[in-house]
């Protein structure tokens, strides 16, 4: 395929939205130009602007609710429907309405993703739509904003036929990264590739620092990458070695989905004003409290986009005539905000912590899977404990040497100087932990996915990434049957540790024989301590070899009547997709079957 004019980078937030890109045909010094693209939304009913970010909300509107044709945009008259910054105004006011954090709920797997279940809660008569759907009309705003300013009148530079870097947190797994593709294909675009937010962050330090990143990191350091979003927390480590006296970056470790960040953060603010209201004799129903929470997080990120701004109004509407002018007015606090976030967010904890477990009722409401413990501290130790084997890193717990954050509730320095803070006590206060500057904590994944897009293209570093585990399949030794002694397995390596996304393999000499036509069962192995292992290695006693058996896949694999439960002699075909699951292939003359299993989450 040819190379697209454009690269672009759409970083799809859980609370805002914001695309970058680069024009390949004008070169400068060091490469292309980043830009970032400034999308139009509507502000107001019949106002619309151009702005950095787009709120990820959208509003369900009702026939007639606001004066017609007040809310269409230059590309398209009016939809059902609004995204964007009025939304998020909107729901404010009329929460019941609005739709958040649609990206959360593209990743819980506990709800049906397609199945019309947003907004969450709201009455039936609110018109009711699926996350994958909710993420696909943001993606769907920002493909007609770029066609509208960037495209014109001209196809060859429409969005959908560039080269587009969708950035998703490090911790999705494989259903959310598919359903996020899935999303963007919904939206009219398809050629997307999947990029990992820390990686992004990274990517925008490193583009931020002129290429001068050498001189600020050094051969043995390990530099944490912590992101915390809207709602997400991840974790990441990248570790800085030497290859040909050449420093070279390599990402060693990636922390699991905790589904933690802004969204907790603005529940908890929103409870916290609800009792001082209480306690000052005014009470809030539950219609009232749903647009309390987006009042809070308004006045949240107000506080934070302004380092001068020491309080914000929050105002709810009101019900009945004790309520003066129908409104309740009250403030929000910069104190009441760091007060409340580091003492229940970002708490002191020692290295050994790990995040506790609540004891859980019987009987829920169903909803998005927040974390148990909303301590990220707690959270990032148990990150390190779990990494600490790591053969890069030989010894007891990793200290990072390094901290790059990420993400706009990274925005409070409070937070940020407590993060390191504690990190620095789990080193016993030995040495100072160093602090890489991010030049936007809302742009950096925008910035640093066109990054990634030009490095491929040789205009820039590159971070080795890849599976952090040695992936085996179990293969059915061909011996005959021994009473009261099961087949031995043995272990068949198709992944070697580090194996690159979108990278695949052949096993051209090897052929097996595959049961089609009757239930199954595929037995996969892995490793963290085998790291010289090739693709078609076979280890025969492998529960002695650090390899460890992971969830089986249960399957019937299609068949003709005259193959059912005959083994069928094939090859085997192995790609790692750019969604972080591994494709296994069985060609045989004339059929192939494909099996598939996730490498994010063993």
């Amino acid at each position: 395929m040819a190379q697209s004019r454009y690269i672009v980078s759409i970083d799809l937030g859980t609370t805002n939205c914001a695309v970058a890109y680069a024009d390949t045909l004008e070169q400068e010094q060091d490469g292309p130009k980043i830009c970032l693209l400034r999308i139009p939304q509507l502000v107001a009913s019949g106002t619309v602007e151009e702005q950095q970010l787009l709120p990820s909300f959208s509003y369900q509107i009702v026939s007639g609710e606001l004066p017609q044709d007040s809310l269409g945009h230059p590309w398209q008259e009016e939809t059902g429907y609004v995204v964007g910054a009025f939304a998020r105004e909107r729901g404010a006011e009329v929460p019941d309405r609005v739709i958040s954090s649609s990206k959360s709920w593209l990743s819980h797997s506990g709800a049906d993703r397609t199945a019309p279940i947003l907004p969450w809660d709201a009455p039936e008569e609110v018109p009711h739509i699926s996350p994958i759907e909710a993420s696909s009309r943001l993606l769907k705003h920002i493909r007609d904003a770029w066609n509208y300013l960037v495209a014109a009148e001209n196809p060859d530079l429409y969005l959908e036929i560039q080269e587009i870097f969708l950035t998703v947190p490090a911790s999705f797994d494989a259903t959310a990264r598919d359903l996020t593709v899935r999303a963007a294909e919904m939206a009219g675009i398809s050629r997307v590739t999947l990029l990992e937010e820390p990686q992004a962050a990274f990517y925008a330090w490193i583009r931020s620092s002129s290429n001068g990143w050498q001189r600020e990191v050094s051969v043995g350091d390990v530099i944490l990458v912590c992101d915390i979003g809207g709602g997400t927390t991840d974790f990441s480590l990248i570790l800085v070695s030497e290859d040909q006296r050449e420093l070279v970056l390599e990402r060693i470790a990636v922390g699991d989905h905790v589904l933690l960040g802004g969204d907790n953060i603005d529940l908890t603010l929103a409870y916290a004003i609800r009792n001082r209201l209480a306690g000052e004799g005014t009470r809030l129903d539950n219609w009232q409290m749903r647009g309390l929470l987006h009042s809070s997080r308004q006045a949240k990120e107000k506080i934070f986009e302004d380092p001068d701004c020491d309080s914000y109004p929050i105002t709810v509407l009101g019900k009945g005539r004790q309520v003066v002018g129908g409104t309740i007015n009250t403030d929000l606090t910069r104190q009441e905000i760091e007060g409340v976030i580091l003492d229940g967010f970002f708490p002191k904890c020692s290295e050994g912590d790990r995040p506790s477990e609540r004891h859980q009722a019987g009987l829920k409401e169903l909803g998005l899977p927040y974390a148990s413990d909303p301590a990220v501290t707690r959270h990032m130790a148990w990150f390190l404990q779990r990494h600490r084997n790591d053969r890069k890193l030989p010894g007891g717990f990793i200290r990072p040497t390094a901290v790059l954050f990420n993400g706009g509730v990274m925005k409070a320095e409070a937070l940020k100087q407590r993060v390191i803070e504690v990190l620095e006590s789990w080193s016993g206060g030995e040495e100072r932990l160093k602090v890489l500057a991010s030049g936007s904590l809302d742009l950096a994944v925008a910035y640093g996915g066109v990054y990634y897009g030009l490095a491929r293209r040789g205009h820039g570093i590159r971070i080795r990434s890849g599976t952090e585990r040695t992936y085996y399949i179990g293969i059915e030794t061909a011996m005959p049957a021994v009473p009261g002694m099961p087949t031995p397995i043995k272990a068949l390596c198709v992944v070697p540790f580090g194996m690159e996304e979108g990278t695949e393999a052949n096993l051209p000499d090897r052929r097996f024989g595959l049961v089609v036509g009757e239930p199954v069962s595929f037995r996969f192995l892995g490793s963290t301590s085998r790291h010289d292992d090739r693709i078609g290695d076979v280890i025969e006693d492998w529960e002695e070899e650090g390899i460890e058996e992971l969830v089986p896949l249960e399957i019937e694999l299609p068949a003709e009547e005259d193959m059912e439960g005959t083994p069928v002699r094939v090859r085997l075909h192995i790609k790692v997709t750019e969604i972080g699951t591994l494709e296994l292939w069985f060609f045989s003359e004339a059929k192939r079957w494909k099996l598939e299993f996730n490498v994010r989450q063993p």
